[in-house]
C-alpha cells in the first residue's frame, strides 16, 4: 500500500430494501454513504445462503464428479457435488448431505478445506469446500425436483489436467481444486 494514501475508505451502510425474494436468493437495494466524499448511492446486493462444494475422494484416488444442465449458461457443466446450506447447518454436514443426495456416495474424514466469497462485488454469501475421503457409492440418489445428474469418477490427476485445459469452467469448482491440490500432492500414492 502507498504510505501517502491510506487506502480505500469503508462506506457506511445506511439502509436496505428487499426488491425481490426468490427460492435461491433475496435481491436487495442497499444504500451506502462514502465517509469523505458526501456521496450516497444505492447498490444491488444478492443475498443467497452459503453454499458448499464437495471434493469426494474415493479409496482408489478418484474424485466424484457430476454433470448437469445449468440454466445460467444454457448448457452442461462438469462439476463436483454441492449445494445450498440449510439455515443452521454447518458446512461439513451440508457437504455430506449434498454428496449423498446428488451422487449416492458417502465417506469418512469429512473436513473443511477453506471458504471463498463467490462474487463480493454483488453477493453476500460464502462458498465452503469440504473434503470427504473414502467416498463410496452407498445409497440411491435423492435429487431435488429440477435436478438430473450424471455421476462419474475420474483419477485426481486427470481432473486437475482437465481443469487446466478448460474442461471444467465452474469458477467455484476451480477454487475447490485450488484448495485441494496442495493437500493431494502430500497424500497421493
Amino acid at each position: 500500500m502507498n504510505p501517502s494514501h491510506p487506502g480505500p475508505a469503508r462506506w457506511e451502510k445506511l439502509a436496505s430494501t428487499t426488491l425481490a425474494t426468490t427460492r435461491v436468493f433475496d435481491l436487495q437495494s442497499t444504500r451506502f454513504r462514502h465517509p469523505g466524499r458526501a456521496v450516497e448511492r444505492d447498490f444491488v446486493v444478492i443475498r443467497p445462503p452459503d453454499w458448499v462444494n464437495v471434493l469426494a475422494l474415493t479409496p482408489d484416488h478418484q474424485l466424484v464428479l457430476v454433470q448437469q444442465f445449468r440454466f445460467g449458461i444454457d448448457g452442461f457443466s462438469l462439476e463436483i457435488p454441492g449445494g445450498m446450506m440449510e439455515p443452521g447447518e454447518e458446512p461439513v454436514a451440508t457437504g455430506l448431505r449434498e454428496l449423498r443426495e446428488e451422487t449416492g456416495f458417502a465417506g469418512t474424514s469429512a473436513r473443511l478445506l477453506g471458504s471463498v466469497h463467490p462474487n463480493p462485488a454483488i453477493q453476500s454469501n460464502r462458498c465452503h469446500f469440504v473434503l470427504v475421503e473414502n467416498a463410496i457409492a452407498a445409497t440411491a440418489q435423492e435429487w431435488d425436483t429440477d435436478e438430473e445428474i450424471a455421476v462419474t469418477t475420474q483419477p485426481v490427476e486427470e481432473v486437475l489436467a482437465l481443469a487446466r485445459a478448460g474442461g471444467i469452467t465452474h469458477g467455484l469448482v476451480l477454487d475447490a481444486l485450488f484448495y485441494f491440490e496442495p493437500l493431494w500432492r502430500k497424500m497421493k500414492p
